[in-house]
């Protein structure tokens, strides 16, 4: 009987192991994939401006066919999810959006702050990087090392050129000349002594880009002297945070046809990688240049009728 029960057991015992092991053995040992949302924001401006909708699809389609293996991306539209909670496991957020007093990140600052705190990446493009000082100034500090603050920044239209380049950082990674017409914004509000924020992108401005009087977002005198000075503009920059997450802000991307400057779109898609903690190729990530045909999709608002995309693509890509 006593040897019929040991039996029994080292039976029972190798049952279960096999069922303990035996499965785990068949199971994918590749890594969970990072999950990016981005969230696109509500229709803006005028065909082929703020188009977050239609860059955000643009964004996505790159990223999958180039990353499709490590990243998840979801985008969400219309300035928030639904339910909140989606973002709860999310890797990094970036938010391309009208922004100020509206910006979508405004009612979720706890939530998106706790996020954060996990080592969330977060990346604002375009409107989104300026929200008001006192609501979310301190914020945008924290989270991506800079904003843009009424009376104290500019929004001009200009042509970035000769624009000067981080070295070594993953982000600018096989970038070689961004050289795009653009409402490239400037003078923006950053730590003391810019602690903390390293410039990804920067230029001197043209005088024509403070033509304007003084107002909100036109010009102010301390922005006049720091370009009468000849300091060059950050207009993209980048922060590794203490909790460990990461961050950016870039101006640009008031045209959707920026999207056709290889240079630009590379830029991008490298920073979304990077805020996700996926390694960026030593080259860049490498994209497919989008046709006119593709420019044309999933835009918020009919072309005006006789649109020339060949001359407008030509005029603000700068090629």
């Amino acid at each position: 009987m006593q040897h019929r029960t040991s039996l029994f057991l080292l039976v029972c015992a190798f049952v279960i192991a096999l069922f303990a092991t035996g499965p785990a053995a068949s199971h994918d040992t590749k890594p969970a994939k990072k999950k990016l949302y981005l969230i696109a924001g509500k229709k803006s401006h005028a065909y082929g401006q703020h188009s977050f909708r239609a860059g955000c699809i643009l964004l996505k389609k790159r990223l999958d066919a180039a990353l499709g293996d490590q990243l998840e991306t979801t985008i969400i539209f219309e300035g928030w999810p639904k339910d909140s909670n989606i973002l709860n496991d999310a890797d990094a957020i970036c938010i391309y959006s009208d922004g100020g007093g509206g910006h979508p990140a405004n009612p979720h600052l706890k939530q998106l702050d706790a996020l954060a705190k996990k080592g969330v990446g977060i990346g604002m493009m375009h409107y989104a990087v300026e929200v008001p000082k006192e609501v979310s100034g301190k914020e945008f500090l924290d989270w991506i090392g800079g904003y843009f603050e009424a009376n104290w920044s500019v929004n001009p239209h200009w042509r970035l050129r000769n624009a000067e380049i981080a070295k070594n950082h993953p982000t600018t990674r096989g970038v070689k000349d961004v050289t795009t017409q653009d409402e490239w914004y400037y003078h923006m509000r950053f730590p003391e002594k810019m602690e903390g924020v390293t410039s990804i992108l920067a230029a001197l401005p043209p005088d024509s880009s403070l033509s304007r009087p003084d107002g909100t977002h036109s010009g102010n005198p301390a922005v006049r002297e720091a370009v009468k000075r000849g300091e060059k503009q950050t207009v993209m920059w980048a922060k590794e945070r203490p909790d460990g997450g990461r961050g950016f802000g870039y101006t640009g991307g008031h045209f959707h046809w920026t999207w056709a400057n290889d240079d630009a779109r590379k830029l991008i898609l490298n920073s979304l990688a990077w805020i996700a903690k996926i390694d960026v190729p030593a080259d860049g990530i490498a994209s497919e240049t989008p046709t006119i045909e593709e420019l044309k999709l999933n835009h918020d608002f009919p072309a005006p009728k006789d649109f020339n995309y060949e001359k407008t693509v030509k005029d603000i890509v700068g090629k």
